[in-house]
């Protein structure tokens, strides 16, 4: 009998969908991660979350996470039954995941080395998952619960970027018990600041991305309409006003020597919309310039930029940046993305690849980065 015996693989939990409004995103952000993962590399178990929060066995299939004939994909519809639950336990003695139906035997599904999530919103992307994780015990691709709540919640991620020192652009923000106790103080408000801003204003959620629930405002009719909009995503909302310039985007990416910027990419004007919106991004594909016509001058600017946000909200692993390019040629940041999309068409492995870093080499670099890193404090 031979004493060698074969290596063991790391498990890669990749948990994808979730209950926000980016779940389709999601899919198909996990679809694109599953046919990159390197399989001699890694045994793979494809978790999804369904929009009711159900964590559901699905198929290893990235065919069916797609968009087809301008369908997005969900995980109900990959999900291996309608009722079945995966679990993970909340123990950081015990890693392995069990699968359950009603009236069946749990099954074990074996231990689990490391988590992808490639979730997009609240509940994945906002530290709730990376919580439940790090009591778990389990490491995880990407930053923790603090940095991951920052990155979410534009509101407090502008604060953060302020105080240091780096540059963020006029915004309001109208808090939930405004809107529903006084609505119009609340609109006052906005308006007071549209007086010292302009019009148009943009008023979004504060706590969503891929440019869900935002509304581009010309004036007070289209106020009333536009946080109804944004409320629909999220109680708290951003009032921003118009930067006109060049939307520019940076991705970050953890190495050996610490955090590193990519060539960034631009975002040029889409002619079919107001601007860079959910259409424009997922369905119509507006296509960004990578890498972006900046001197050399501003490449290196927006990139010490990217990374001094990337360590001023304390992130780990991966972040994109993005900004404006103001027509007085400063930057200013818009927003980080502590979970940016692996979508096919997404600007962050997009402008790796320009960087010399492959989709296969980032996603393994990512995996193992989260393999060495411990959870807990750090």
């Amino acid at each position: 009998m031979s004493s060698e015996t074969s290596p063991h693989k790391p498990r890669v939990a990749v948990v994808f969908g979730g209950r926000s409004s980016e779940h389709a995103i999601s899919v198909l952000t996990a679809g694109a991660v599953l046919r990159a993962i390197d399989r001699d590399k890694y045994d793979v178990l494809p978790i999804g979350i369904t929009t009711d929060g159900r964590w559901a066995l699905t198929a290893d299939d990235p065919e069916r996470m797609a968009i087809a004939d301008r369908r997005l994909p969900s995980v109900a519809e990959l999900a291996e039954s309608t009722e079945g639950g995966v679990v993970l336990p909340v123990d950081p003695t015990n890693r392995e995941v069990v699968y359950s139906e009603p009236g069946s035997v749990p099954k074990a599904l074996g231990e689990v080395d490391v988590v992808f999530p490639v979730l997009h919103g609240p509940y994945g992307e906002d530290g709730t998952l990376q919580g439940l994780l790090e009591l778990s015990g389990v490491p995880y691709v990407g930053s923790g619960v603090l940095s991951s709540a920052v990155g979410q919640d534009k509101d407090y991620m502008k604060r953060v970027f302020a105080s240091f020192g780096l540059p963020v652009g006029p915004y309001e923000v109208i808090r939930p018990r405004e809107w529903e106790k006084d609505p119009a103080a609340a609109r006052r408000k906005i308006v007071d600041f549209a007086g010292e801003h302009g019009w148009p204003l943009f008023v979004k959620p504060a706590r969503a991305g891929s440019s869900m629930g935002i509304t581009k405002v010309d004036d007070l009719a289209g106020l009333d309409e536009a946080v109804e909009e944004a409320r629909r995503h999220d109680p708290k909302i951003l009032v921003e006003s118009l930067l006109s310039g060049r939307e520019i985007e940076c991705g970050v990416l953890e190495f050996e020597d610490g955090p590193r910027a990519s060539v960034p990419a631009e975002i040029p004007p889409v002619t079919a919309h107001d601007f860079y919106d959910f259409e424009a991004k997922y369905i119509d594909s507006a296509d960004g310039i990578v890498p972006a016509p900046l001197t050399a001058e501003q490449t290196a600017e927006v990139q010490k930029l990217a990374v001094a946000a990337f360590e001023a909200a304390s992130c780990e692993g991966l972040v994109r940046a993005d900004f404006f390019l103001q027509d007085n040629g400063e930057f200013v940041i818009n927003e980080i993305n502590t979970l940016p999309g692996f979508t096919p068409i997404s600007m962050y492995p997009r402008m790796w690849q320009e960087s010399g870093v492959s989709y296969p080499e980032l996603i393994d670099r990512l995996l193992q980065a989260a393999l060495e890193r411990s959870t807990g404090l750090r």
